[in-house]
């Protein structure tokens, strides 16, 4: 998108998807005209950014190309190696730029106007550090209410209570088991007949080619109307019509992204979290969310004290997580729109 209007707002954009949407769904939240900035990196970026400072060290020149007067009214950028850069486009603007950081910048955190952090992330506070409950998105009900319609018919077949279950898997510091895959695909295909209804099952890069077939099986062996669109799947990815129509959400809690986005949409929102699939910093989200409404703990190990099941599991009614207009809110504040 190009910036037409009054202020020019710039989304710095990496190699790193989950940090470019958080990025991009608080610009879009801000409703105003802005331009994608895309950065490449070399070997230099993984430096430490004490190292790096304001600075282009360790961006493509590539992308160093990119970045040239007239310099942004605001800067939203997301993650440790963008901030250099961030910090590099204000001293060169004057001082001028505003920037608004997700994410801890490791660093220099005194030039950036605002820093946005999830709650579980446990910064100290600051004037400059706005304290949001998850990771910023781009689901908004606006968005929800195009999909559903989107999809509605595709999935008029499927009975109510539709269920949605959302499979994430492996991460650098946790293993997605194939027991896990069993028994969080068990679970929902128990809820589904109980109850009379259908799944609505994807995966995701992480999930593993093994686990795939595993939940393929049990999917394929249980007597549950279901679709699935597997990791490799060739259709159209139908995420988003199964965020917009679910009436129940299942979702695994290796991943951030992922339970903060099934939070925003309208369907009563359980997470699967057994010993051993998430890290500490996923747990105390999942406790954020469960704290505030959002959510509904479906399973933790014995050793955290948790019940491994709910009496029942049911659709209910919750608030839709939407971290990305708080930060959008402030931005706006900066730039005086």
């Amino acid at each position: 998108m190009t910036d037409t209007g009054k202020n020019r707002i710039w989304v710095l954009a990496d190699d790193r998807a989950g940090n470019v949407n958080q990025a991009i769904g608080i610009a879009e939240a801000m409703a105003c005209p802005f331009e994608r900035i895309d950065i490449a990196y070399g070997m230099a970026a993984r430096l430490p950014n004490f190292v790096r400072r304001a600075s282009l060290m360790g961006v493509a020149p590539r992308s160093r190309g990119r970045l040239h007067a007239p310099w942004p009214d605001l800067v939203i950028a997301a993650g440790r190696r963008t901030a250099p850069v961030a910090r590099w486009i204000k001293k060169q603007s004057g001082g001028k730029t505003r920037l608004c950081q997700i994410m801890r910048p490791d660093g220099g955190e005194g030039d950036f106007d605002l820093i946005a952090v999830p709650a579980h992330d446990g910064v100290a506070p600051a004037n400059n550090v706005l304290t949001i409950p998850g990771a910023p998105h781009r689901i908004s009900e606006a968005r929800l209410v195009l999909e559903g319609k989107a999809w509605r018919q595709r999935f008029k077949d499927m009975p109510a209570p539709r269920i949605a279950l959302i499979i994430g898997g492996s991460t650098k510091k946790t293993r997605f088991t194939a027991e896990m895959a069993r028994e969080v695909t068990q679970m929902a295909l128990h809820a589904a007949g109980q109850s009379g209804g259908s799944l609505l099952v994807t995966t995701s890069r992480r999930t593993g080619q093994e686990n795939e077939s595993l939940i393929a099986d049990y999917l394929e062996q249980a007597d549950v109307p279901f679709h699935l669109h597997g990791w490799n799947s060739t259709g159209e990815n139908p995420y988003f019509g199964y965020l917009a129509l679910a009436d129940i959400l299942i979702v695994t809690g290796d991943s951030v992204s992922m339970c903060c986005e099934a939070c925003a949409a309208p369907g009563g929102v359980y997470i699967y979290a057994p010993d051993g699939i998430a890290a500490p910093r996923h747990r105390r989200l999942h406790q954020t969310l469960l704290d505030r409404g959002y959510a509904r703990l479906l399973a933790y190990g014995e050793a955290a004290g948790k019940a491994q099941m709910p009496d029942q599991i049911e659709a209910f009614a919750h608030p839709s997580l939407q971290p990305a207009r708080l930060v959008a809110q402030r931005c706006l504040a900066l730039i005086g729109e």
